[in-house]
């Protein structure tokens, strides 16, 4: 019974958290905060689970973009989806592994590290992309990475505000790793 209940508040978390990505991302115009949910599943979520909801919220930003917003379909496009796929995993995971790297035990330092691995490890992945497919200029920006990476920790904010008021409320909180 208590492995339902685990199996439950992790599905349970990670649609309520790609609900709240996508109404970001409907909000924003298709700026999933990536780097902001991988923080949040990173200190709060088992890895399986934060990569879940990582491929989730994903899947949830392209049928935004391309159904709701209208963004054309064609072959940059869908190589910038493949793109923000894997830059979202990689946030996820450089989160993880940042937080195994170091342990802090006061979640604000556990928050602030995993979202500066995630965010770090999605520009950098896009970086990558964006010498495949053009666009450099524009994805590297300073002044866009500014605006974005405060952007994102405005919204890491909020969405850990409504973790903590949904956990008060009575909705269990999600199965985490152990902890060393």
């Amino acid at each position: 019974m208590a492995a339902l209940s685990n199996h439950g508040a992790s599905t349970l978390w990670i649609a309520l958290l790609t609900a709240a990505s996508t109404a970001t991302t409907l909000a924003l115009g298709c700026a999933t905060p990536f780097p902001s949910l991988a923080a949040l599943a990173a200190v709060h979520m088992r890895r399986r689970d934060g990569l879940a909801l990582m491929a989730l919220a994903w899947a949830a930003s392209q049928v935004v973009g391309l159904f709701l917003l209208g963004y054309p379909r064609d072959g940059s496009t869908l190589g910038w989806a493949a793109g923000l796929g894997t830059a979202a995993l990689g946030s996820a995971l450089a989160g993880y592994a940042a937080l195994g790297a170091l342990r802090y035990r006061s979640v604000a330092a556990r928050l602030a590290l995993a979202y500066a691995a995630g965010f770090t490890a999605f520009k950098a992945i896009i970086l990558g992309w964006a010498l495949v497919l053009g666009g450099l200029h524009s994805v590297m920006a300073p002044d866009l990475l500014a605006e974005q990476f405060v952007r994102n920790a405005a919204i890491l904010i909020g969405l850990y505000a409504l973790y903590r008021a949904l956990v008060a409320a009575g909705v269990p909180a999600p199965p985490q790793a152990a902890t060393a």
